[in-house]
């Protein structure tokens, strides 16, 4: 270890100093940094691309049903995504400063503990979920939507319920695992269930004739054979011996660290998602409301796609943080928070052309219909410039996350978002009478303050020496809450003679 230690000093110290060969010294830390950047986040983007596509497949098999299932369906999906997934998620993603600082620090307990810490947390969040899920009737009712559209979407999430258990151990595992580094594994099994989702859908939809349930279903079984193709994985490669430890009664104490960390997240990540769910909602109160909420589903699911790349930067650029500042190296830290940052510009300028050139055959993928045609293909190239903020924006979340600093990220994604977008956009869509587009120009300029914002904290306001000293005062300040709490069980564990009975 003490070798390790003084390999890491010479490596931080090296490369761009006066003796460091030029601008190949100088360009070796980026070119080094891209390597162990891309060599994580390219499986994470085919991992999130293959997810992509399984809820495409559940869309295209609700269609085939029929127009009152694809409606229930897709009301139901937009539910569960509000109040289930994105909370479980942006909960899950508190986890990823305390797995990767103490991952860079060898704190192999802390990284253990915290794991079944966030799993705890996600099965307590589940309950309340879990009767809003069962209560969707009503509410939609209540909130007058259609009996019928309602019935079937009161199903779908019924029959989707079992899913906020695997999300409770999915959603942890993936972050353990990329603090890690351990990325291909993940994004293999995440193929393997993808490819059985489709003849789940066959099987279950379409040859037992389960219908809407079907699709719920193959729903669940697929996501619990990520979990489950993830957990033969770990036990036939012991990929994570150190870092596992065994379940301990430790992780039902001390949930207070993963919570500071872990609501500021889940806010973060809330805030930006219900938003695209809150734009589907004023598209309804548009002139011609059916061309505008179709147009707008046109649209989202092909910002979701977008989002894949920089979401897994985001991921693994927090990963890479999170690694660098716990192992005491911020140099390499704000490399990789710079090369990353550079990266999701050139991604966002990708996005720019392609949804400006090819904006009239993307849309005719997901229909035929005239009007929605011509709303979908006028907004597509503002979509893509709203990417040229988000890809960055998203990333600098990431680097926020890495730097165990989510509240900032959630503070800049509640001002950007509904303080300034949410007003624009109903203002020209409604007050101005822009219309369909003027929903985008919100969009638009939530994503050019957000972006500021964020890189202006990255960029100007992190000081990598100080953030270095807080990753290391975080996890040494777990590992002796840890060791007190042990001496706590151990002293609760004694019988009358003061005979240790168990830990």
């Amino acid at each position: 270890m003490a070798k390790g230690r003084e390999q890491d000093q010479v490596e931080e110290g090296g490369g761009g100093g006066r003796g460091g060969g030029g601008g190949g010294g100088m360009w070796r830390p980026v070119a080094l940094e891209l390597r162990e950047l891309w060599a994580m986040a390219a499986p994470i983007t085919a991992m999130n691309c293959l997810v992509y596509l399984r809820a495409m497949v559940s869309v295209v098999c609700l269609g085939r049903l029929g127009p009152l299932e694809l409606a229930g369906g897709a009301l139901s999906i937009g539910f569960t995504n509000i109040t289930g997934y994105s909370v479980l998620f942006g909960l899950a993603s508190g986890l990823e400063p305390l797995c990767s600082q103490a991952y860079g620090s060898r704190n192999w307990e802390l990284i253990s503990l915290s794991l079944q810490r966030t799993i705890l947390l996600l099965l307590l969040a589940a309950v309340p979920i879990a009767v809003l899920w069962v209560n969707l009737g009503p509410i939609l009712v209540a909130l007058g939507q259609d009996p019928a559209i309602t019935a079937a979407a009161a199903t779908y999430c019924l029959h989707s319920l079992p899913d906020l258990l695997t999300n409770a151990l999915l959603q942890p595992l993936r972050v353990f695992l990329r603090s890690q580094g351990i990325t291909r594994p993940m994004a293999a099994c995440t193929a393997a269930a993808v490819l059985l989702h489709i003849p789940l859908n066959i099987l279950l939809v379409f040859v037992l004739r389960l219908g809407v349930p079907g699709v719920a279903l193959a729903a669940v079984v697929t996501n619990l054979n990520m979990a489950l193709f993830l957990l033969a994985y770990l036990r036939l490669s012991r990929a994570c011996e150190l870092s596992w430890g065994g379940w301990s009664r430790l992780a039902l104490r001390g949930l207070s660290p993963v919570l500071r960390l872990a609501l500021p997240s889940c806010v973060g990540v809330c805030l930006e998602w219900w938003w695209y769910e809150i734009m589907t909602v004023l598209a309804g109160y548009l002139p011609d409301p059916t061309s505008s909420v179709a147009a707008t589903a046109v649209l989202i699911q092909t910002t979701s796609l977008m989002y894949t790349v920089p979401m897994s930067l985001a991921a693994c650029v927090s990963t890479r943080v999170g690694n660098e500042l716990g192992a005491g190296r911020p140099k390499r830290a704000k490399t990789a928070a710079l090369v990353a940052l550079g990266c999701a510009a050139v991604i966002g300028v990708i996005n720019v052309v392609w949804t400006t050139a090819f904006r009239e055959q993307w849309a005719k993928l997901f229909t035929a219909d005239a009007s929605v045609l011509r709303l979908a293909a006028a907004a597509l190239p503002l979509v893509g410039l709203c990417e040229l903020g988000n890809c960055p924006q998203t990333t600098g979340c990431g680097v926020l996350r890495g730097t165990a600093r989510p509240a900032v990220g959630a503070r800049i994604n509640l001002l950007s978002f509904y303080l300034v977008g949410t007003p624009v956009a109903v203002g020209l869509a409604f007050q101005l009478r822009v219309g369909f587009g003027g929903l985008w120009y919100g969009l638009f300029t939530a994503q050019a303050v957000c972006v500021v914002l964020v890189l202006a904290v990255v960029l100007l306001k992190t000081d990598w020496e100080v953030e270095a000293l807080r990753a290391k005062k975080l996890t040494t300040l777990e590992v002796a809450v840890i060791s007190e709490e042990k001496k706590g069980l151990i002293a609760s564990d004694r019988d009358d003679d003061g005979a240790v009975v168990g830990v």
